[in-house]
């Protein structure tokens, strides 16, 4: 299987290495990444700036390496378009393995599943994949990597609805301590948001975005819950975003009889 490799941490983070390492035993990979950390970058594109791409000597195993001065979504989009040849073009898009969770609504805000997502907008099958560990200095991300190595091999003939990408968080743990595998939905959100408020030397004010964990119950089935139950969380989720069992009630307020010339 081809499969094209993008993340939203750079070129130079671990978890994109070791990925490649796992995935390079079995299959043709081709690496496209940011040249810098670009998480929460969401699903931004570079418009109004030349975007500059360059090949490298090939990473972890890789048939080819690029890096580019643009976002995830970006290394995604131009590697399909510009990038790869006929040849290359990849079967799977799989972004990751990212330093930290993505989980929940904050997903909206993700760099690395915003990645996948540029994946399946293409129409390719896409994966996000992330190692849930909320430590800086935690970088073990060998049983992520065999992780995505075995799952590929468990959905092989596994048919991506449209639209649609996998999810999937792995706890920060050790092979033998993680409980098993869930398949979940979003929760509702992972950190409540607060502002730290704080004053330069110069007497200028400046905020840091602080946050804590949501407290949401353990026996819920969704993937913050999973990953608080030791368990890796796989996630369909869709960028079809329209909420059809509302238009409806919407048409009924604010239409009548097919008449919506009300203003």
């Amino acid at each position: 299987m081809k499969i094209l490799i993008s993340n939203d941490d750079g070129i130079a983070a671990n978890g994109i290495r070791v990925l490649t390492r796992a995935l390079a035993e079995d299959h043709e990979v081709y690496v496209i990444a940011p040249d810098r950390e670009r998480s929460a970058a969401g699903h931004s594109l570079t418009l109004h700036t030349p975007l500059r791409v360059e090949e490298l000597e090939t990473i972890s195993g890789a048939k080819r390496t690029w890096v580019t001065t643009g976002t995830p979504g970006d290394c995604v989009k131009i590697g399909i378009n510009a990038i790869l040849s006929k040849e290359e073009m990849p079967d799977l898009v799989i972004s990751g393995i990212n330093h930290g969770p993505n989980l929940g609504s904050d997903i909206l805000y993700s760099g690395t599943v915003s990645c996948a997502m540029e994946g399946a907008m293409m129409g390719i099958p896409s994966i996000a994949v992330s190692l849930a560990s909320m430590q800086s200095d935690y970088e073990d991300f060998q049983f992520a990597g065999e992780f995505v190595n075995a799952l590929l091999r468990k959905i092989e003939k596994f048919p991506f609805p449209p639209k649609s990408i996998l999810n999937v968080n792995v706890p920060a743990l050790d092979a033998e301590d993680i409980a098993g595998v869930a398949i979940t939905e979003l929760g509702s959100r992972m950190f409540t948001n607060t502002y730290e408020k704080r004053i330069d030397p110069r007497g200028k004010v400046y905020y840091w975005m602080a946050g804590e964990l949501t407290n949401e119950p353990t026996d819920a089935k969704t993937d913050i819950a999973a990953i608080r139950n030791n368990k890796i969380s796989i996630t369909p989720v869709t960028y079809e975003m329209t909420k059809e069992d509302y238009i409806a009630n919407l048409d009924k307020v604010l239409c009548d009889k097919d008449y919506c010339n009300w203003f």
